[in-house]
């Protein structure tokens, strides 16, 4: 059985090495996904400036009001709508989907779905 410890390292690997082939531009910036045990973040980035054009996380109001739970699959489907709905309205219509080294199953598949759902093409 895997320790905690070890558990983070390989996240980490897994995301260095993600990264060397995934980079955010103007035209097709890179949607981040990060988790922890309570809550669920997304944000759209644009590596070539170093800025980050969209946020959107379960702390919001928006969606703290419609869910009881930060870390369930729901919540990380409506953070996937809010983070599609924010960058829609700065022009985004295409993202580079960066999964942060998790697998792509649960909550992180969620916020996938919720974003294809309001319309980002990845």
């Amino acid at each position: 059985m895997f320790k905690r410890e070890d558990r983070r390292v390989a996240r980490t690997k897994r995301h260095r090495r993600l990264r060397q082939r995934i980079a955010g531009t103007q035209d097709s910036p890179r949607l981040a996904v990060a988790r922890s045990l309570k809550h669920v973040y997304a944000q759209v980035i644009d590596d070539q400036s170093g800025t980050t054009l969209a946020f959107a996380s379960s702390l919001d109001p928006e969606i703290k009001s419609k869910a009881k739970n930060g870390g369930n699959t729901e919540t990380a489907r409506l953070v996937g709508k809010l983070i599609a709905q924010r960058a829609q309205e700065k022009g985004i219509k295409r993202v580079v989907f960066d999964r942060g080294g998790n697998l792509y199953h649960g909550r992180v598949a969620a916020v996938a779905e919720g974003a294809r759902e309001s319309g980002l093409e990845f």
